[in-house]
């Protein structure tokens, strides 16, 4: 597999991965379905902080994903992680959390973080095999607070795990 920079051309595909309102509100925010298009043209800004990214398998791409660059707080986010539902269950969205970790380290920033909702198993333990953990509860708390939903915070621990070798 591949990680390979977002492609505007692959909008409309991604955006069909997104199977049911719930999926949507996963990756934008909004709770909607079918994903809308005015959504679709606009979650990608022209932001240089925001670094979009495809993972393919040959000429297939199978995941997206976006890293967040934030030069305040000396950290990186990954971001708006979505798995074409024909591969899910596969390990795919451990391989694209391993890929884009890549970029995200490179940054040079001090801490990655991912932030998902707490019933989201499938995710949390794709983070889980890449090395993420759970920040402490009591800062969870703290960076839920004005949050449209809870989510559960992971930081990137620095381990090496999986089939890529990461650093921390």
């Amino acid at each position: 597999m591949e990680l390979r920079g977002f492609d505007d051309g692959y909008g409309v595909q991604v955006a069909g991965w997104a199977a049911n309102a719930k999926e949507v509100a996963l990756l934008s925010g909004r709770v909607t379905y079918p994903f809308p298009e005015e959504l679709r043209t606009s979650w990608r800004t022209a932001d240089s902080d925001i670094h979009s990214y495809l993972l393919f398998d040959g000429d297939r791409p199978v995941g997206y994903g976006e890293v967040w660059l934030d030069d305040e707080e000396d950290e990186v986010e990954l971001a708006r992680i979505i798995v074409d539902p024909k591969v899910r269950g596969r390990g795919v969205g451990g391989e694209l959390v391993r890929a884009l970790l890549g970029p995200a380290l490179d940054a040079g920033y001090s801490e990655v973080f991912v932030r998902v909702r707490p019933e989201n198993a499938p995710a949390i333990r794709a983070y889980h095999g890449s090395g993420f953990v759970d920040v402490p509860a009591a800062l969870m708390e703290e960076w839920n607070d004005g949050q449209p939903v809870p989510y559960r915070w992971m930081r990137y621990a620095g381990e090496q795990v999986g089939a890529g070798e990461l650093r921390g």
